[in-house]
């Protein structure tokens, strides 16, 4: 099969104050195996020196595309952009601080074209790595003879979703017929993740691909490391997404998992002193399943604002060891 017939595979490339890792990025693109592709550059008003690094590219390149957002509008708006200036059946939703392996696209386009209309996103396993490229683990736990032993169910996900957190995003390539039937990600959401997991897996299936695909990179700075610290404003996209997912529950095992997830939400809330959110999450936990007595009592200390942010701490400390 050649590139003509080959579906077109979109690899959105978003940019912002990478010029330390995004050479490295577009070249993880540039050396895809598979041929038919289109990459395009979204950079969200960076003020470093990526957009100079970028400009090299494009001279040298000249099958690029580059976009900018002109003003800094975040990553959900900047990658919405870039999504509907695209053509390709496929998508790839990818960091310019992060690295893709050569077989990424021609692996998960090919386990596309083995599974029927009903799968919507292929993900699979990946290797983090630190500021430097340097291992620092893999996503995936395997046994001795190399088989995933580490959670990654495919096919009807939701519930799976609801209650845990088990995907590596960067490692997803998504049809386009999802974003289509979505609208795209959420724009007014702090982070994007979450929301698309549980609005495309109530529609669609879910594959996990068995293979290292990509690099993530791993920044103090990055925003999952920001969550359940001072002024995080993702934990109030995170209600927002819990009040989404308590409309989409149908069955019995997904109450449960969203009961779960809304009692792990209010505790981490709680300890980490976001006292608002806290509030938000038992609220949410009283319409849905009911306050029982340690959810009681948690509201009770919440309301008071009882300062217990030491024994989230203590138990971090306690995991370490």
């Amino acid at each position: 099969m050649d590139s003509v017939t080959q579906p077109l595979v979109s690899v959105i490339c978003l940019c912002y104050n990478h010029e330390r890792f995004i050479a490295e990025a577009l070249d993880s693109v540039l050396a895809q195996t598979y041929p038919n592709l289109e990459i395009i550059i979204m950079d969200d008003c960076s003020t470093d020196n990526s957009v100079a690094i970028i400009r090299e590219y494009l001279q040298k390149y000249p099958q690029l595309t580059f976009l900018s957002t002109g003003t800094n509008q975040g990553n959900t708006k900047a990658f919405n952009t870039a999504w509907r200036a695209s053509k390709g059946a496929y998508i790839i939703d990818f960091a310019t601080d992060d690295v893709l392996l050569p077989e990424r696209v021609a692996q998960q386009v090919a386990a596309f074209e083995r599974l029927d209309e009903t799968y919507g996103v292929v993900y699979s396993d990946a290797e983090y790595i630190n500021d430097e490229g340097r291992h620092v683990r893999f996503h995936c736990q395997r046994n001795r003879a190399g088989e995933v032993i580490s959670f990654a169910p495919s096919g009807d996900i939701f519930h799976h979703l609801l209650g845990r957190y088990f995907i590596c995003p960067p490692t997803m390539m998504m049809k386009r017929r999802v974003f289509e039937d979505l609208q795209g990600y959420d724009e007014t959401l702090a982070y994007e993740d979450f929301d698309f997991w549980l609005r495309s897996a109530r529609r669609y299936k879910y594959f996990f691909l068995d293979a290292i695909t990509t690099k993530r990179r791993l920044h103090a700075s990055s925003l999952s490391h920001q969550l359940y610290k001072p002024g995080d404003k993702q934990l109030s996209s995170t209600v927002v997404v819990c009040e989404k997912a308590a409309k989409l529950v149908q069955t019995a095992e997904e109450r449960s998992a969203l009961t779960r997830r809304l009692q792990y939400e209010a505790r981490h809330a709680y300890l980490t002193g976001h006292y608002q959110q806290a509030e938000q999450f038992l609220n949410l936990l009283r319409q849905h399943a009911g306050l029982g007595p340690v959810y009681q009592t948690l509201h009770f200390l919440n309301k008071l604002k009882v300062d217990l942010r030491f024994l989230r701490v203590l138990y971090q400390k306690l995991l370490s060891r």
